[in-house]
């Protein structure tokens, strides 16, 4: 079995390129059987868009349906079969159909999760910034298909056409700035989203792990 990290570093901000983590940290004396020890603690600052992160629904306040990152269904995240499609859109590309998705992949999405791998080996933040997107026929195909998860390397454009509100419309939940995915090499995996466990917060950075034969 091959498993796959598909997480960025929480010091990753794709919006402003700055500092998305701030951890401080301090030191504890304990003493353990008449023995002086010192244990490390942390102060943890950060974004919910620090690293890899997860949308559900209701990052959208009109399309919330009661879903946040501490009552989501473990059975919604966990080892999902995910449909993995590959493409090598470069800097610039613009809109990507549902028949560049179609033919990159060769056939219909029939798994409950998708992958969409469009910049290749290039990282999400290694083009100009929603240079590359979904266009209207692409985010239709991908409702269509009936999943609830999807993992890219691109959404929206620069215009904001819409393409996460209609995904928290329809359920689906959008998990942003995923890295490795060129190194899948399987059409089908397994894939796991681990969310930070926060009451009422919609959307968290999360760990990523894709797993195939």
């Amino acid at each position: 079995m091959k498993i796959i990290d598909l997480t960025a570093p929480l010091s990753l901000n794709m919006y402003d390129k700055q500092p998305a983590a701030k951890i401080k940290t301090g030191i504890v004396p304990v003493v353990i059987e008449g023995k002086n020890y010192s244990a490390y603690i942390y102060d943890l600052e950060m974004g919910s868009m620090a690293g890899t992160y997860i949308d559900f629904p209701g990052h959208i306040k009109e399309t919330f349906e009661g879903t946040d990152a501490a009552n989501c269904p473990m059975e919604k995240l966990y080892r999902l079969k995910a449909s993995v499609i590959h493409m090598e859109c470069s800097d610039g590309h613009g809109a990507v159909s549902a028949e560049d998705l179609k033919s990159a992949f060769g056939g219909n999405i029939e798994t409950p999760a998708v992958i969409i791998n469009a910049l290749g080996k290039t990282r999400f933040d290694g083009i100009k910034f929603r240079s590359v997107y979904l266009d209207r026929s692409a985010v239709e195909w991908i409702i269509n298909s009936g999943i609830h998860l999807i993992v890219s390397d691109i959404y929206e454009s620069q215009q904001v056409h819409g393409v996460f509100r209609d995904f928290f419309k329809n359920r689906i939940f959008a998990v942003c700035c995923a890295v490795n995915m060129h190194l899948i090499d399987a059409s089908v995996c397994y894939l796991t989203i681990l969310p930070v466990h926060f009451t009422d917060a919609t959307q968290v950075p999360c760990r990523v792990i894709a797993e195939w034969d």
